[in-house]
């Protein structure tokens, strides 16, 4: 009787053992990689045994991991330009950007005269809680003296910033008294929008300095106010924008787009064609727009300009843009590094490319833009270049060009104007800044009376007297501003005012001043018909 039901249950039991067999067989070729036997070991890279060897072997003693880092970089520079290794120690740092936001204190500063000299405040930021206030000077972090002509200000920013929660002692002097804070600190916002205000009657100005993971929502409450007070038309500017997350670029260009037209699809050898639509009703879909560019607008910047220009919902002002068209995506690797690796190319709705070629070689490609100034691109338009590429028309009759970058609609010249050596040696070493912020310092409480921006850069009558202290300044270190030409007085001057209206009001400051100025933001206020 048993023998009979064991061979009932025969069947059923090797059947059993039969599909464990294969799960768990099939589970062990996933994780061997499937290309070798049940018990071959891994295999390692040449490159990995290398560096075995050198560990183990080698007559001195080597910095490994600046080995290994080496030879990442080798690697990576035998791929496109913008395919990079990022060490583990810099992972943390790179990754700001994106996220729009890094763990620290609080406080911008700068180094005068060996000492660190605290800039700015963050509002209810850590640094506040604890009562730093602009002017301080920071002496020492924890134990650590800062106070040095070698120590870079690299390192005493990673002094100062750490991981959340952790606490740090700031030895501190001020009115030449020293004192001591206990900051724990958090998390510090990286803000992608500069300004955002009414530059006209009627006309908002919007300037965005990346595309990180909040922009879209800082950009939305600054659409949403400047419509509050009246704003007709826009100018977006895109200068200086090495660009960031594509989605984020997206999304604000659905803002502008009306229906589901196609903003940007990306294409690889080893990736799929991917079409970004536009998928809702955009809040700014009819008034004017005019975007600003420039040789260092990159990237998404790219994509959002290149799609408004292709769907004709958008005139492109200043000069062609840096030419930067490569999808990457960021990979981890086990030690705690990663790579940021190109996987395919950006196009516009028409199909431009925006890439730029980089088969010459990554310093040919890197020295592109000294070589536009050289060629005299950024003073005429680049016939040449214009007339190697394939042409594109929009629906409206718009010619546009393919071959690397976004060439604008209205071409504004970058100023030609060579300062004299005084000038160029006071802005590179740091005493211009220097000098604006000890001026600031001392003249606090009448730069208060100025309520805005607007009415500091129409009303500060001080430019004069910051010229002359600045001269007088300059001349303690051999520097003679008193001989250089009016033109590049007049600069200097307009630079003071918006380097103060920095100090007084933060980027938004500075670029309500420096636009009263700026030729770029005239002519695109002349293509708003203003």
């Amino acid at each position: 009787m048993i023998n009979k039901k064991w061979q009932v249950w025969l069947p059923l039991v090797f059947s059993l053992v039969m599909i464990a067999g294969m799960f768990f067989g099939f589970r062990l070729h996933q994780q061997t990689g499937g290309k070798q036997g049940f018990f071959a070991r891994e295999q390692r890279s040449s490159l990995q045994e290398a560096i075995d060897l050198i560990r183990s072997k080698y007559v001195d003693k080597v910095k490994i991991d600046s080995l290994q880092d080496n030879a990442m970089d080798g690697l990576m520079n035998q791929l496109d330009p913008h395919s990079v290794y990022i060490p583990n120690r810099d992972v943390a740092e790179a990754n700001e950007d994106i996220t729009g936001n890094f763990q620290g204190i609080g406080v911008e500063f700068n180094i005068f005269s060996d000492t660190v000299n605290v800039l700015y405040v963050v509002p209810g930021g850590p640094a506040d809680k604890a009562g730093l206030q602009i002017g301080d000077r920071i002496i020492k972090v924890d134990d650590s003296s800062v106070v040095s002509k070698t120590l870079p200000s690299d390192e005493i920013r990673r002094m100062i910033r750490g991981s959340g929660g952790s606490r740090v002692k700031l030895s501190v002097l001020r009115n030449n008294t020293v004192q001591y804070f206990y900051v724990t600190r958090g998390t510090i916002p990286l803000p992608s929008l500069d300004a955002a205000y009414m530059i006209s009657a009627g006309n908002g100005y919007i300037r965005l300095n990346k595309f990180s993971e909040t922009t879209y929502q800082e950009f939305m409450r600054a659409l949403e106010d400047l419509q509050a007070q009246g704003m007709k038309s826009l100018m977006l500017d895109l200068r200086g924008n090495g660009g960031g997350l594509v989605n984020q670029a997206v999304f604000i260009a659905d803002e502008f787009i009306a229906g589901s037209n196609l903003i940007v699809y990306t294409e690889g050898t080893n990736s799929e064609k991917r079409e970004y639509r536009a998928q809702k009703e955009g809040m700014f879909e009819k008034g004017k727009l005019v975007v600003l560019v420039d040789e260092l607008t990159a990237s998404a910047s790219e994509i959002l300009a290149g799609a408004l220009q292709d769907l004709d919902r958008a005139t492109i002002v200043g000069r062609r843009s840096f030419g930067k068209g490569l999808v990457q995506e960021q990979y981890p690797l086990t030690d705690g590094s990663a790579i940021r690796l190109t996987v395919a190319r950006y196009f516009t709705p028409l199909g431009r490319s925006i890439q730029r070629p980089y088969d010459k070689g990554k310093k040919v490609y890197m020295d592109d833009l000294l070589e536009r100034y050289h060629s005299g691109e950024m003073i005429n338009p680049d016939s040449i270049h214009l007339s190697k590429e394939k042409v594109y028309s929009t629906k409206g009759g718009r010619k546009v060009y393919g071959g690397g970058g976004i060439m604008p609609d209205v071409f504004v010249p970058i100023d030609t104007s060579m300062y004299t050596q005084s000038i160029t040696k006071l802005y590179l070493d740091g005493r211009f800044n220097n000098y604006v912020y000890h001026f600031y310092m001392d003249n606090r409480a009448a730069l208060a009376v100025y309520k805005t921006p607007a009415e500091f850069a129409q009303k500060f009558v001080s430019t004069e007297t910051a010229w002359k202290g600045l001269v007088d300044f300059a001349r303690k270190d051999s520097i003679n501003l008193g001989v250089i030409p009016e033109r590049d007085k007049v600069e200097v001057q307009n630079r003071i005012r918006a380097y103060l209206a920095r100090l007084r009001w933060r980027t938004s400051g500075f670029y309500q001043v420096a636009n009263s100025t700026d030729r770029v933001v005239q002519k695109g206020l002349e293509a708003l018909g203003q």
